[in-house]
């Protein structure tokens, strides 16, 4: 297990809309930019080589730490080098893709799980035209039960054939479930921790419930970091 460290000066998204798309994509600061580049160099040769189209989570111990804007920024660093990417948004109770992106949230995952889509339309080209986004869609009431479902690996298995690289954004694992539910269906796992705000006994308790549910953990994002430290 690696630990990836993405220096980003200021708490993301604690102040307004203008500061919170400074850490997004392409406006990311030089240094962050290059530290996105390396983690992604790191999952290359973390990943498995002849697996087609890795499956990569994105979670964290605890909300605040920066798991969805580390997923954002991590997808849009592998369609910057060619591959074809997608960005998921399966934090079903609390999503924030859409709204970091200035997208409809609807449809998305949640509509294709319920089965009130039977086609994955909701995919929507963003910035780059290999970079897609999947959105949550509406709400359900069972997020948990509908990610670790027969159609979730159905969906998965399609978009494996589309993409070379799929980036799931999922809750924290010591609030819901949801994020080791899925466990079985992902090539491995990122466990996104930030500086001087993650608490030591939540990341103990979160790494015990990753291996209980037998998650490959590829690795840690200390996001926040402050140069020199």
């Amino acid at each position: 297990m690696g630990l990836f460290n993405s220096k980003n000066k200021r708490n993301q998204f604690a102040g307004n809309s203008a500061e919170s798309r400074r850490m997004l994509h392409k406006n990311l600061e030089f240094t962050a930019t290059e530290q996105y580049k390396l983690i992604r160099a790191n999952l290359d040769f973390t990943l498995p080589v002849d697996e087609k189209c890795p499956v990569i989570g994105v979670t964290s111990s605890m909300r605040g730490e920066g798991k969805s804007t580390t997923a954002v920024n991590l997808s849009y660093v592998f369609a910057e080098k060619g591959s074809k990417v997608l960005l998921i948004d399966a934090d079903l109770r609390i999503p924030s893709i859409a709204k970091k992106l200035d997208i409809e949230s609807t449809p998305g995952l949640a509509d294709l799980l319920r089965g009130k889509s039977t086609h994955i339309s909701g995919l929507k080209q963003h910035l780059l035209d290999n970079w897609y986004v999947l959105p949550s869609g509406d709400i359900p009431p069972n997020p948990s039960e509908l990610l670790g479902s027969n159609r979730m690996k159905n969906i998965l298995d399609q978009l494996r054939e589309m993409f070379d690289y799929i980036i799931i954004d999922l809750p924290p694992v010591n609030i819901v479930s949801d994020a080791v539910s899925i466990s079985s269906l992902i090539s491995g796992m990122i466990v996104v921790i930030r500086e001087e705000y993650t608490e030591k006994k939540e990341l103990e308790h979160c790494f015990r419930q990753l291996k209980l549910s037998n998650v490959n953990v590829l690795g840690c994002v200390m996001n926040g970091s402050k140069s020199g430290s």
